[in-house]
């Protein structure tokens, strides 16, 4: 089992629970999935970046990712229905968790002049934390040789905390490193 879901299930869950004011510790919010989520911008026709960008997401992710498709034509953008726009990785289970761990606990260290996340952007009103990255080499995954063109990714945590504030509180326990308030 994972550190960080046995670190959840034995301490984190009943320290929620108090703090949060739950009644039934099943209530308490978890992670539900982790998306990472890649759109391939101007490079839509290169058939060869759709393929390199399919191997960084899965050597990041352990798991092979689904292209995302056009739902309708934009023709400002030259794009058609059915166009491959993107591609996708939803995680789940102890994958999830494997990749949370390295999440906070490799990737985020190695950001150069990082100061830690904004508590105040990136959460929805459903409890839904989503982080964009600049350049996806700060992966450990990813080497300088393997770098063509860098690209950025997003990556979504979905919850089921009913609110942000819910999920603060449980990803900054899960140990994601956000900005003290300076007041």
């Amino acid at each position: 089992m994972n550190q960080l879901v046995e670190k959840y299930q034995k301490v984190l869950r009943a320290q929620l629970q108090k703090d949060l004011g739950f009644k039934n510790i099943m209530s308490v919010p978890k992670v539900q999935k982790v998306v990472i989520n890649v759109g391939l911008g101007r490079s839509l026709s290169n058939k060869q970046w759709v393929e390199i960008v399919q191997s960084i997401l899965e050597r990041i992710s352990g798991q092979k990712p689904v292209l995302t498709k056009a739902k309708k034509s934009i023709s400002n953008f030259k794009i058609r229905q059915g166009m491959v726009v993107g591609a996708k990785v939803t995680l789940r289970g102890e994958k999830m968790y494997d990749f949370l761990d390295k999440l906070v606990n490799i990737t985020f260290p190695r950001f150069r002049d990082f100061h830690g996340l904004d508590p105040h952007k990136g959460f929805d009103e459903h409890g839904n934390f989503t982080i964009g990255f600049k350049e996806h080499i700060v992966f450990p995954e990813i080497g300088m040789e393997d770098v063509d063109k860098v690209h950025p990714l997003e990556l979504t945590v979905a919850t089921s905390a009913h609110d942000a504030k819910q999920a603060f509180a449980l990803l900054s326990s899960l140990g994601f490193p956000f900005k003290k308030n300076k007041k």
